[in-house]
Order: C-alpha cells, then sequence, then structure tokens
C-alpha cells in the first residue's frame, strides 16, 4: 500500500475486449507498438496528462503514474471474443485503420490472440454475419460460458487482475424495463427465463464479469449497466463499473464546444449533426433499431450543458438532430459535420460550422487505454459502482437517473472530475482550480 491506500499494480493485467474489430485491434497494436518503442500513445490522458498537485511550496505537476500506481503497459496481456474468428493480425489488416509498417513489428504477438467465440444473438445486431458463436440454450448458459472464458483466461496467462471491455457493436435499443432491470433478483430471474427481450447478451458479458471479479467497461451506447440491477451487482461485488459510449468525434467537439455557448450567454436555436461512417459500426448502424440506441446516447449531451430552466431567454426552444449515415467508401475515416444556428445581441441569428474529418479508431484506442487502466486502479482504490470521474471519456456518462441525479457532460467539468479522482487515489487534496 502507498500513502493513499490503493494496492500497488502487482502481476499481470488481462484485457478482455468484447469484439476484435477496428477499435480493438487498433487499441491492442498501439499498446503493442508503444511498448517496443515503435510509436506514441498519442491522446491517452494516462500516458500524456500532467495534475498539480500538492500547494504552496508543494506545488507540482505529475503525471498519473507519479501520483497513482498505474499498471505498466508491460504488464498486460490481451484476449478478446469475437463472432467472426479472425486473429487480432488477420483483424487489424482486414480493419485498414493501421498501415503495414504499424502491425508487421508486432505480427507475432498479434497472431497469438485468437478470439473466443462470441455469446450472441442475431436480432440485437442483424447486419453481423459472423459464425464464431457460442451454442448456448438460455441467457443463463451465456453468462456461465463466458465466466468459464474469464476463469480460462485469466489462469491460462496468470493474470492477477483482468478488466473487461466492450468494443463492440451498438446493440438494438433496450428501453429500462423497471421490472426487469430494476433488481439484481429480477435480472438474475429474467437470464434464467431467458427473456431475451429485456436481456441483450452484452448484459450476459457484464455479468459474468463482475462476478468473476472484473471491472466492466461499456464502451457502446448499450443500455447493459445503465440499470439499477447492474448497479446493485457491483455494489455486491465491489467492482467499478464504467459506461457508455466512447466519446471520440463529433460528441467530443459538442461536450467541449456548447460550453462556449453556455459561459458566453449565447443563445442557441438548433444544433444538426450529422455523420458519414463506413466501418463494422457504420453497417450496424444502418438497421433504425441500432441507430435508436445510439440516437439516444448522442442526443443527451447538450441537455444538461444548455439547460433551459437555467437560462429561459437562450435555451428554451433548441432544435437538437442527430443523424449518422453509412458510407462505405470512408470505411473507418469518420467525417462529422455540425451546423450550430445561435443568435446574439438583441436575438441576431449566427451561425457556426465544424467539420470534423476523424478517424474513429485512432480517437477510440487512446480511450481504450485509459478506462482499462484506471477502471483497474478505482478496483485497487476501493471504489466501487458507477465511476462518475471517468465520464471524460463517455459520450453518454452514467448517473443515478432514479434520483434524478443529472449526469455532467460538460468537458472541463467532467475534466475536474477526472484530475480530484486521481488527486485523491494519490493522497492529494480535490481542488476546483482550472490549469
Amino acid at each position: 500500500m502507498n500513502k493513499s491506500g490503493v494496492k500497488p499494480a502487482e502481476g499481470k493485467l488481462g484485457v478482455l475486449t468484447v469484439g476484435l474489430g477496428a477499435v480493438s485491434t487498433t487499441f491492442i497494436t498501439g499498446v503493442l507498438m508503444t511498448r517496443k518503442g515503435l510509436a506514441k500513445p498519442v491522446g491517452s490522458m494516462t500516458q500524456y496528462d500532467i495534475i498539480r498537485v500538492g500547494e504552496g511550496e508543494d506545488e507540482k505537476y505529475l503525471k498519473y503514474n507519479q501520483i497513482v500506481p498505474l499498471a505498466n503497459l508491460n504488464d498486460i496481456v490481451f484476449g478478446a471474443w469475437d463472432v467472426y474468428p479472425a486473429n487480432a493480425y488477420e483483424s487489424a489488416t482486414n480493419a485498414e485503420v493501421l498501415k503495414e509498417k504499424d502491425i508487421e513489428p508486432v505480427k507475432d504477438e498479434l497472431v497469438k490472440i485468437v478470439p473466443m467465440k462470441a455469446a450472441f444473438d442475431k436480432n440485437y445486431a442483424k447486419r453481423l454475419e459472423g459464425n464464431n458463436v457460442k451454442d448456448c440454450k438460455t441467457r443463463w448458459d451465456m453468462v456461465q460460458e463466458l465466466k468459464k472464458d474469464i476463469q480460462n483466461f485469466k489462469k491460462a496467462n496468470n493474470c492477477a487482475r483482468v478488466v473487461v471491455l466492450w468494443a463492440a457493436s451498438t446493440e438494438v435499443y433496450v428501453p429500462v424495463d423497471e421490472k426487469v432491470h430494476g433488481t439484481l433478483a429480477a435480472l438474475e430471474a429474467a437470464m434464467k427465463a431467458d427473456d431475451r427481450e429485456h436481456i441483450a447478451p452484452s448484459m450476459c458479458y457484464a455479468y459474468a464479469a463482475l462476478t468473476e471479479g472484473a471491472p466492466f467497461i461499456m464502451g457502446a451506447p448499450n443500455t447493459t449497466v445503465d440499470i439499477p440491477a447492474m448497479w446493485e451487482l457491483a455494489e455486491k461485488v465491489k467492482l467499478p463499473i464504467a459506461g457508455k459510449d466512447f466519446k471520440t468525434g463529433q460528441t467530443l467537439v459538442k461536450s467541449g464546444f456548447a460550453p462556449i455557448l453556455g459561459v458566453r450567454c449565447l443563445g442557441l436555436s438548433g444544433w444538426f449533426s450529422t455523420n458519414i461512417l463506413g466501418n463494422r459500426d457504420g453497417l450496424v448502424l444502418d438497421e433504425p433499431a441500432n441507430f435508436r440506441t445510439k440516437e439516444v446516447s448522442k442526443l443527451s449531451t447538450l441537455e444538461s450543458i444548455l439547460v433551459p430552466e437555467k437560462q429561459p431567454d437562450l435555451y428554451t426552444d433548441y432544435y437538437h438532430k442527430v443523424r449518422i449515415n453509412y458510407y462505405p467508401p470512408r470505411n473507418d475515416n469518420k467525417e462529422g459535420w455540425d451546423n450550430i444556428d445561435i443568435f446574439g445581441w438583441m436575438g441576431y441569428p449566427m451561425q457556426i460550422k465544424i467539420n470534423f474529418l476523424c478517424r474513429d479508431s485512432i480517437l477510440a484506442a487512446p480511450l481504450c487505454l485509459d478506462l482499462v487502466l484506471l477502471s483497474d486502479l478505482a478496483a485497487r482504490a476501493g471504489r466501487y459502482g458507477i465511476q462518475r470521474f471517468l465520464s471524460f471519456f463517455l459520450k453518454s456518462p452514467m448517473h443515478d437517473y432514479t434520483k434524478n441525479e443529472v449526469p455532467v457532460n460538460n468537458l472541463f467539468e467532467q475534466y475536474v472530475m477526472l484530475k480530484n479522482a486521481i488527486r485523491e487515489m494519490g493522497g492529494y487534496k480535490a481542488d476546483q482550480r482550472i490549469d
């Protein structure tokens, strides 16, 4: 134990990704290349960000691993589940995100990462045709099979700890149903009764991870851990959960730009966001029921930043629309357009246009690394349940909506929460000073 009481990061850390597609393979390849000194983990807060700690003469700026005991990149062991049987090398090559020169040096390691059969239900992602799928009779069977996978992976790789990260496709939208999702007992009963309408495969992954002692991170907008039953489970097993949906392109822009309007007291008439995307995620989101899940996540961002009740003259009737269009020629090179209609002095209209030509997986990979390392840290620090400090990395931050809690979507407020959590886990005082 160090001065903060956080357990040290001893032994190997197993990182199991659900999905071995563009995001996962970009993340894994980048970590392996960084370990060899052949790439730099640009965009990763845990590897680059510095935080001010101490007061007066003791004030200094330190990197995260100088404040808290983070797992070393050399101690990470990767594994995955996927509906397609291709290994990480084949999948990274097929994804066409990274160039050959950035994959070949770690080919030997990538080839060894062969995905386990996925717990999958085609009704939740109709566009996927993979056959590397478990034959499970019920949702409860899915849970048991996944638990065995985690146990076997941990043993085979001599892992001291494991973190499970969902980096797979967006599932069909599952509305929260109090009768099924309200309590852990109800959720377990529904799994055993094979209630496929209310129990998504992702919920089986989360349940299996938590009951096997692994923190769980939801990187898609799925309902998965955003239900009271999962909060109850996380509290019961004393493990952290985080979600939902990696904040990569357009929502990153939105959560950073909307506060400019708010602090400058400029009015908003409308915000129209549209994207074109051609990777597997884009293909799945071309299905209306899957897009609905993403839409709910993306639409939630503005509401807690530009609040009508606080500024009725400025934000009462703004129109917010989000669109995603599947466009295969772009593959992973996503493009996001934002048209923002604002008004200023005496109500005169103005416009802002933002065109973000981004690379989806290049932006998501550092988020995967940070979420894994910080979830592992939180577990060793004895933090459990919803990890609100991780909202900085996520599009639709988890919050206790049963108590009318409002999620923090303002990027700069989220950054203060992140820094203060690191400070506290490092034995330093939290503060609100922005720097």
